[in-house]
Protein backbone atom coordinates (compact mmCIF):
# COMPACT_ATOMS: atom_id res chain seq x y z
CA UNK A 1 0.00 0.00 0.00
CA UNK A 2 1.41 3.35 -1.03
CA UNK A 3 1.44 6.31 1.36
CA UNK A 4 -1.36 7.89 -0.66
CA UNK A 5 -3.49 4.74 -0.41
CA UNK A 6 -2.79 4.52 3.30
CA UNK A 7 -3.96 8.11 3.77
CA UNK A 8 -7.14 7.31 1.85
CA UNK A 9 -7.80 4.27 4.01
CA UNK A 10 -7.24 6.24 7.21
CA UNK A 11 -9.21 9.37 6.36
CA UNK A 12 -11.92 8.05 4.02
CA UNK A 13 -12.60 4.63 5.55
CA UNK A 14 -11.37 5.11 9.11
CA UNK A 15 -14.21 7.46 10.14
CA UNK A 16 -16.77 4.88 9.00
CA UNK A 17 -15.05 2.25 11.12
CA UNK A 18 -14.82 4.41 14.25
CA UNK A 19 -18.31 5.81 13.89
CA UNK A 20 -19.88 2.39 13.33
CA UNK A 21 -18.09 0.89 16.34
CA UNK A 22 -19.39 3.73 18.51
CA UNK A 23 -22.84 3.26 16.97
CA UNK A 24 -22.94 -0.39 18.05
CA UNK A 25 -21.55 0.51 21.49
CA UNK A 26 -24.29 3.08 22.05
CA UNK A 27 -26.87 0.58 20.84
CA UNK A 28 -25.93 -1.60 23.80
CA UNK A 29 -26.66 1.34 26.10
CA UNK A 30 -29.98 1.93 24.33
CA UNK A 31 -30.99 -1.71 24.78
CA UNK A 32 -30.24 -1.50 28.50
CA UNK A 33 -32.20 1.76 28.76
CA UNK A 34 -35.11 0.16 26.91
CA UNK A 35 -35.16 -2.88 29.19
CA UNK A 36 -35.09 -0.59 32.22
CA UNK A 37 -37.96 1.44 30.83
CA UNK A 38 -40.24 -1.54 30.31
CA UNK A 39 -39.23 -2.98 33.70
CA UNK A 40 -39.74 0.21 35.69
CA UNK A 41 -42.75 1.77 33.99
CA UNK A 42 -45.14 -1.07 33.26
CA UNK A 43 -48.14 1.18 33.88
CA UNK A 44 -47.23 3.77 31.26
CA UNK A 45 -49.83 4.46 28.63
CA UNK A 46 -49.71 2.36 25.47
CA UNK A 47 -48.77 5.19 23.05
CA UNK A 48 -45.67 6.00 25.08
CA UNK A 49 -44.71 2.34 25.31
CA UNK A 50 -45.13 2.02 21.56
CA UNK A 51 -42.96 5.08 20.94
CA UNK A 52 -40.17 3.51 23.00
CA UNK A 53 -40.60 0.18 21.22
CA UNK A 54 -40.41 1.87 17.82
CA UNK A 55 -37.31 3.75 18.94
CA UNK A 56 -35.69 0.48 19.98
CA UNK A 57 -36.59 -1.08 16.64
CA UNK A 58 -35.28 1.70 14.41
CA UNK A 59 -32.04 2.08 16.37
CA UNK A 60 -31.49 -1.68 16.15
CA UNK A 61 -32.03 -1.55 12.39
CA UNK A 62 -29.56 1.34 12.23
CA UNK A 63 -26.93 -0.77 14.00
CA UNK A 64 -27.56 -3.64 11.60
CA UNK A 65 -27.02 -1.20 8.74
CA UNK A 66 -23.75 -0.03 10.32
CA UNK A 67 -22.51 -3.60 10.70
CA UNK A 68 -23.47 -4.48 7.12
CA UNK A 69 -21.80 -1.31 5.90
CA UNK A 70 -18.52 -2.29 7.56
CA UNK A 71 -18.72 -5.86 6.29
CA UNK A 72 -19.19 -4.77 2.69
CA UNK A 73 -16.60 -2.03 2.93
CA UNK A 74 -13.84 -3.94 4.70
CA UNK A 75 -14.49 -7.59 3.82
CA UNK A 76 -16.18 -7.66 0.43
CA UNK A 77 -13.86 -4.93 -0.85
CA UNK A 78 -10.81 -5.88 1.18
CA UNK A 79 -8.42 -5.73 -1.78
CA UNK A 80 -10.14 -2.93 -3.68
CA UNK A 81 -9.57 0.37 -1.89
CA UNK A 82 -11.01 2.61 -4.65
CA UNK A 83 -14.22 0.56 -4.73
CA UNK A 84 -14.52 0.70 -0.94
CA UNK A 85 -14.14 4.48 -1.00
CA UNK A 86 -16.63 4.79 -3.85
CA UNK A 87 -19.32 3.01 -1.82
CA UNK A 88 -20.01 6.28 0.00
CA UNK A 89 -21.54 7.61 -3.22
CA UNK A 90 -22.77 4.58 -5.17
CA UNK A 91 -24.76 2.46 -2.70
CA UNK A 92 -28.06 3.42 -1.09
CA UNK A 93 -27.16 1.97 2.31
CA UNK A 94 -24.11 4.21 2.52
CA UNK A 95 -25.07 7.31 0.56
CA UNK A 96 -28.41 7.31 2.39
CA UNK A 97 -26.79 6.99 5.80
CA UNK A 98 -27.11 10.71 6.72
CA UNK A 99 -30.84 10.59 5.96
CA UNK A 100 -31.23 7.49 8.14
CA UNK A 101 -29.47 9.25 10.99
CA UNK A 102 -31.62 12.35 10.56
CA UNK A 103 -34.79 10.21 10.52
CA UNK A 104 -34.01 8.85 13.97
CA UNK A 105 -33.14 12.36 15.09
CA UNK A 106 -36.40 13.94 13.95
CA UNK A 107 -38.35 11.08 15.55
CA UNK A 108 -36.79 11.94 18.91
CA UNK A 109 -37.20 15.67 18.30
CA UNK A 110 -40.91 15.08 17.70
CA UNK A 111 -41.09 13.49 21.15
CA UNK A 112 -39.46 16.52 22.73
CA UNK A 113 -41.80 18.86 20.84
CA UNK A 114 -44.71 16.93 22.29
CA UNK A 115 -43.06 17.20 25.70
CA UNK A 116 -42.79 20.97 25.25
CA UNK A 117 -46.46 21.09 24.27
CA UNK A 118 -47.41 19.37 27.52
CA UNK A 119 -45.04 21.38 29.71
CA UNK A 120 -46.27 24.66 28.26
CA UNK A 121 -49.80 23.80 29.36
CA UNK A 122 -50.89 22.38 26.01
CA UNK A 123 -50.03 25.53 24.12
CA UNK A 124 -49.55 24.76 20.44
CA UNK A 125 -47.59 27.92 19.58
CA UNK A 126 -44.15 27.00 21.07
CA UNK A 127 -43.81 23.68 19.21
CA UNK A 128 -45.41 25.21 16.10
CA UNK A 129 -42.71 27.88 15.98
CA UNK A 130 -39.90 25.37 16.47
CA UNK A 131 -41.18 22.71 14.08
CA UNK A 132 -40.21 24.58 10.87
CA UNK A 133 -36.60 24.79 12.07
CA UNK A 134 -36.41 21.03 12.54
CA UNK A 135 -38.29 20.31 9.32
CA UNK A 136 -35.93 22.56 7.39
CA UNK A 137 -33.00 20.63 8.85
CA UNK A 138 -34.55 17.36 7.69
CA UNK A 139 -35.30 18.74 4.23
CA UNK A 140 -31.70 19.92 3.93
CA UNK A 141 -30.29 16.46 4.66
CA UNK A 142 -32.68 14.95 2.11
CA UNK A 143 -31.24 17.34 -0.48
CA UNK A 144 -27.71 16.55 0.67
CA UNK A 145 -28.44 12.85 0.19
CA UNK A 146 -29.58 13.55 -3.36
CA UNK A 147 -26.34 15.36 -4.13
CA UNK A 148 -24.31 12.56 -2.52
CA UNK A 149 -25.72 10.15 -5.10
CA UNK A 150 -24.63 12.61 -7.80
CA UNK A 151 -21.18 13.07 -6.20
CA UNK A 152 -21.71 16.84 -6.23
CA UNK A 153 -19.33 17.79 -3.42
CA UNK A 154 -20.00 21.58 -3.35
CA UNK A 155 -23.75 21.10 -2.95
CA UNK A 156 -23.22 18.29 -0.44
CA UNK A 157 -21.17 20.64 1.71
CA UNK A 158 -23.75 23.43 1.50
CA UNK A 159 -26.75 21.30 2.42
CA UNK A 160 -24.88 19.48 5.16
CA UNK A 161 -24.04 22.85 6.66
CA UNK A 162 -27.70 23.91 6.48
CA UNK A 163 -28.84 20.65 8.02
CA UNK A 164 -26.38 20.64 10.89
CA UNK A 165 -26.78 24.36 11.59
CA UNK A 166 -30.55 24.11 11.89
CA UNK A 167 -30.30 20.85 13.82
CA UNK A 168 -28.02 22.47 16.38
CA UNK A 169 -30.15 25.63 16.52
CA UNK A 170 -33.33 23.59 16.87
CA UNK A 171 -31.94 21.52 19.72
CA UNK A 172 -30.74 24.61 21.59
CA UNK A 173 -34.02 26.47 21.10
CA UNK A 174 -36.04 23.44 22.14
CA UNK A 175 -34.04 23.12 25.36
CA UNK A 176 -34.18 26.84 26.13
CA UNK A 177 -37.93 27.15 25.54
CA UNK A 178 -38.60 24.02 27.61
CA UNK A 179 -36.47 25.40 30.43
CA UNK A 180 -38.32 28.72 30.18
CA UNK A 181 -41.68 27.09 30.83
CA UNK A 182 -40.23 25.04 33.65
CA UNK A 183 -38.78 28.19 35.20
CA UNK A 184 -42.20 29.81 35.05
CA UNK A 185 -43.60 27.02 37.20
CA UNK A 186 -41.22 27.79 40.05
CA UNK A 187 -43.31 30.84 40.93
CA UNK A 188 -46.45 28.75 41.21
CA UNK A 189 -45.35 25.76 43.26
CA UNK A 190 -44.74 25.19 46.94
CA UNK A 191 -41.19 25.86 48.18
CA UNK A 192 -40.67 22.17 48.82
CA UNK A 193 -41.12 21.34 45.15
CA UNK A 194 -38.84 24.01 43.69
CA UNK A 195 -35.92 21.60 43.89
CA UNK A 196 -37.86 19.13 41.79
CA UNK A 197 -38.47 21.73 39.09
CA UNK A 198 -34.77 22.61 39.17
CA UNK A 199 -33.97 18.94 38.63
CA UNK A 200 -36.20 18.94 35.56
CA UNK A 201 -34.42 22.00 34.17
CA UNK A 202 -31.03 20.35 34.65
CA UNK A 203 -32.32 17.21 33.01
CA UNK A 204 -33.53 19.20 30.00
CA UNK A 205 -30.05 20.51 29.25
CA UNK A 206 -28.02 17.44 30.21
CA UNK A 207 -30.06 15.15 27.97
CA UNK A 208 -29.90 17.56 25.02
CA UNK A 209 -26.20 18.37 25.33
CA UNK A 210 -24.58 15.20 23.83
CA UNK A 211 -26.53 15.31 20.56
CA UNK A 212 -26.20 19.09 20.24
CA UNK A 213 -22.44 18.99 20.80
CA UNK A 214 -22.10 16.13 18.33
CA UNK A 215 -24.06 18.11 15.73
CA UNK A 216 -21.78 21.10 16.30
CA UNK A 217 -18.61 19.01 15.86
CA UNK A 218 -20.15 17.36 12.82
CA UNK A 219 -20.77 20.81 11.35
CA UNK A 220 -17.24 22.01 12.09
CA UNK A 221 -15.48 19.03 10.52
CA UNK A 222 -17.86 18.84 7.55
CA UNK A 223 -16.85 22.40 6.66
CA UNK A 224 -13.20 22.06 7.65
CA UNK A 225 -12.62 19.23 5.18
CA UNK A 226 -14.12 18.92 1.72
CA UNK A 227 -15.06 15.26 2.04
CA UNK A 228 -12.97 14.28 -0.95
CA UNK A 229 -9.79 13.88 1.08
CA UNK A 230 -11.10 13.41 4.64
CA UNK A 231 -14.44 12.27 6.04
CA UNK A 232 -13.86 13.08 9.69
CA UNK A 233 -17.42 14.32 10.12
CA UNK A 234 -18.73 10.86 9.24
CA UNK A 235 -17.60 9.50 12.61
CA UNK A 236 -19.69 12.11 14.41
CA UNK A 237 -22.63 11.67 12.06
CA UNK A 238 -22.72 7.93 12.69
CA UNK A 239 -23.39 8.32 16.41
CA UNK A 240 -25.87 11.20 16.28
CA UNK A 241 -28.90 8.92 15.92
CA UNK A 242 -27.92 6.95 19.00
CA UNK A 243 -27.24 10.09 21.04
CA UNK A 244 -30.74 11.32 20.23
CA UNK A 245 -32.20 7.96 21.24
CA UNK A 246 -30.34 7.92 24.55
CA UNK A 247 -31.56 11.45 25.30
CA UNK A 248 -35.19 10.37 24.94
CA UNK A 249 -34.75 7.23 27.04
CA UNK A 250 -32.66 9.12 29.59
CA UNK A 251 -35.48 11.62 29.99
CA UNK A 252 -38.07 8.90 30.50
CA UNK A 253 -35.99 6.75 32.84
CA UNK A 254 -34.80 9.67 34.97
CA UNK A 255 -38.16 9.66 36.74
CA UNK A 256 -37.04 6.83 38.98
CA UNK A 257 -33.82 8.41 40.26
CA UNK A 258 -35.30 11.89 40.71
CA UNK A 259 -38.31 10.49 42.52
CA UNK A 260 -36.00 8.58 44.87
CA UNK A 261 -33.83 11.63 45.47
CA UNK A 262 -36.84 13.84 46.13
CA UNK A 263 -38.40 11.29 48.49
CA UNK A 264 -35.18 11.04 50.47
CA UNK A 265 -34.96 14.81 50.82
CA UNK A 266 -38.58 15.26 51.73
CA UNK A 267 -38.42 12.48 54.27
CA UNK A 268 -41.33 10.72 52.59
CA UNK A 269 -43.80 13.12 54.14
CA UNK A 270 -47.36 11.94 54.26
CA UNK A 271 -49.89 13.37 51.86
CA UNK A 272 -50.98 16.82 52.84
CA UNK A 273 -53.79 18.96 51.59
CA UNK A 274 -53.51 22.67 50.95
CA UNK A 275 -56.11 25.09 52.15
CA UNK A 276 -58.67 26.55 49.82
CA UNK A 277 -57.57 29.71 48.04
CA UNK A 278 -59.56 32.95 47.99
CA UNK A 279 -62.57 32.39 45.84
CA UNK A 280 -63.14 28.92 47.23
CA UNK A 281 -61.10 26.97 44.69
CA UNK A 282 -59.03 24.16 46.12
CA UNK A 283 -55.36 24.04 45.19
CA UNK A 284 -55.32 20.29 45.45
CA UNK A 285 -53.20 17.86 47.44
CA UNK A 286 -49.61 16.84 47.82
CA UNK A 287 -48.78 13.19 47.30
CA UNK A 288 -45.57 11.48 48.37
CA UNK A 289 -45.73 9.14 45.42
CA UNK A 290 -43.49 11.47 43.39
CA UNK A 291 -43.87 9.77 40.03
CA UNK A 292 -41.40 12.11 38.37
CA UNK A 293 -42.40 11.60 34.75
CA UNK A 294 -43.94 14.24 32.54
CA UNK A 295 -43.42 17.35 34.35
CA UNK A 296 -45.48 20.38 34.08
CA UNK A 297 -48.61 20.28 32.05
CA UNK A 298 -50.39 20.54 35.36
CA UNK A 299 -48.31 23.58 36.25
CA UNK A 300 -49.93 25.87 33.70
CA UNK A 301 -53.47 27.12 33.43
CA UNK A 302 -55.90 24.90 31.60
CA UNK A 303 -59.62 24.45 31.31
CA UNK A 304 -61.49 25.18 34.53
CA UNK A 305 -63.19 21.81 34.43
CA UNK A 306 -59.85 20.06 34.98
CA UNK A 307 -60.08 20.35 38.74
CA UNK A 308 -58.71 17.02 39.79
CA UNK A 309 -55.78 14.68 39.53
CA UNK A 310 -57.16 11.83 37.52
CA UNK A 311 -57.32 8.48 39.26
CA UNK A 312 -56.68 6.83 35.94
CA UNK A 313 -53.21 8.35 35.64
CA UNK A 314 -50.57 5.70 35.24
CA UNK A 315 -47.09 5.50 36.68
CA UNK A 316 -45.97 7.35 33.57
CA UNK A 317 -48.62 10.00 33.73
CA UNK A 318 -48.79 10.73 37.45
CA UNK A 319 -45.54 12.60 37.46
CA UNK A 320 -45.13 15.25 40.08
CA UNK A 321 -48.36 14.54 41.88
CA UNK A 322 -46.74 16.28 44.80
CA UNK A 323 -46.83 19.57 42.95
CA UNK A 324 -49.78 21.75 43.85
CA UNK A 325 -52.29 22.77 41.25
CA UNK A 326 -51.62 26.16 39.77
CA UNK A 327 -53.84 29.13 40.31
CA UNK A 328 -56.52 27.12 41.98
CA UNK A 329 -56.70 24.30 39.47
CA UNK A 330 -55.57 20.72 39.51
CA UNK A 331 -54.60 19.06 36.26
CA UNK A 332 -54.49 15.53 34.97
CA UNK A 333 -50.87 14.56 34.62
CA UNK A 334 -51.25 12.41 31.56
CA UNK A 335 -48.42 12.95 29.12
CA UNK A 336 -46.84 15.85 30.88
CA UNK A 337 -43.21 15.14 30.22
Amino acid sequence: MTPEEHAQAVWLLGPWLIGSFLDVLLQGIILVQTVHYFSWYKDDELPLKLSVAVLGLITTLKSIQSFALLWIQFIENFTDLPAAVKLSYTTWWQSGNPLMVASVGIYVQAFFLWRLYMISGRKWLPPALLSPVLLLAYTAIALATYYISREDTPHISIWFAVHLSFTFAGDVLLSVVTAYYLLKTRHDVLPGTVGLVNALIRLTFTTAAPAAICALLNLVFSQLYSGEDRLVSTAFNQIMAKLYATSMLWTLNARRSIRTEYDSRSGNMASASVSTQPGGISRGGISTTMEFEHTASQMHSRAPQDTFFTNESTDEDTALESLPSIKGKGYPLAGSV
